[in-house]
């Protein structure tokens, strides 16, 4: 496992990414599978991995699932670091956290609690626990029903040394600014919307030089072509890939709540993989969409033949 200074600067070195958690026809997950996915993806030079994540549907995985699926990331993702989910109330927190940390995880992204809005003081409480009860590097994910301010965020950094990363999915990148002129490169930060590309721009004027890419799931040679051309200033190839890939995919991703996720398995469906379903209460695609999404796949030249 990495320390947490080691994980930081892996994960502010390129572009990251959610594998789907694999499943098979009776929902159970599909070990055999995942790792094939995963050993695939971390050919394509992914700076880390989250395993049980939001992609990999952390929300419907058994608590003691979440080891088993880290545990398979690391057994065949190489050298590529693997960031585990965890989350919920802060005891189930610290309890997933300790055993992804068993599992081998390299850290944790720490997602939002379960429903309940809270007080600042109440979201401090419950970081500052999850990060004292491991020793692996934690990603706080500010969005939905826990955004911390920047000044939550200057106090946890001050007491959590395993702190690394801030991860942004609310889209005030006013607020971005705040927090990463605060706390300069104390922490690594990592962009988090939904189809992150669609924002990165906005994000990286902002300081945010690297985000998960869900895409990366099944397009992950496009995936790193579009990073490649933020970084570098490519405008012309950003706009492309925007037009012709992205801007369509998002219409189609827009469809239905829950399809951010089913999209993702969708896409490794157009590839000729099988990721299996997403568990209820996410629904997959329909025929009809998935006939429209291997359009736009096509479209952008990506084929079986490449995937295989």
């Amino acid at each position: 496992m990495m320390n947490p200074i080691e994980l930081k600067k892996a994960v502010g070195s390129g572009l990251l990414s959610f594998p789907v958690t694999h499943f098979d026809d009776q929902l159970k997950f599909d070990e055999a599978k995942y790792r094939r996915h995963v050993e695939w993806l971390a050919g394509y030079d992914a700076a880390a991995l989250f395993a049980a994540g939001g992609t990999g549907e952390f929300f419907s995985l058994n608590p003691s699932e979440i080891p088993q699926v880290v545990r398979a990331a690391k057994a065949s993702a190489g050298n590529t670091p693997i960031i585990s989910g965890t989350g919920y109330g802060t005891s189930l927190a610290i309890e997933i956290a300790r055993a992804a940390e068993k599992a081998g995880a390299d850290g944790l992204l720490l997602l939002p609690p379960y429903l309940m809005f809270a007080e600042q003081a109440g979201l401090i409480a419950h970081v500052k626990a999850v990060c004292q009860s491991v020793g692996i590097g934690v990603i706080v994910y500010n969005r939905d029903n826990a955004i911390l301010t920047a000044e939550s965020i200057a106090r946890l950094a001050e007491e959590c040394p395993n702190l690394i990363g801030f991860k942004d999915g609310v889209g005030d990148v006013d607020k971005v600014i705040e927090i990463t002129t605060l706390l300069g490169d104390r922490l690594v930060y990592v962009g988090g919307m939904p189809t992150h590309e669609v924002y990165a721009q906005a994000y990286f004027a902002a300081g945010v030089t690297t985000y998960s890419s869900a895409v990366f799931n099944f397009v992950p040679a496009l995936a790193q072509r579009f990073y490649g051309a933020l970084r570098t200033g490519d405008q012309a190839t950003v706009d492309e890939i925007l037009k012709g890939f992205f801007f369509p995919f998002v219409a189609l991703r827009n469809r239905k709540k829950g399809y951010a996720v089913s999209i993702i398995k969708a896409g490794l469906r157009v590839l000729g993989q099988n990721p299996g379903p997403v568990r209820p209460p996410l629904t997959d695609l329909t025929q009809e969409e998935l006939a429209l999404l291997e359009k736009i796949v096509q479209a952008n030249g990506v084929s079986r033949i490449a995937a295989e």
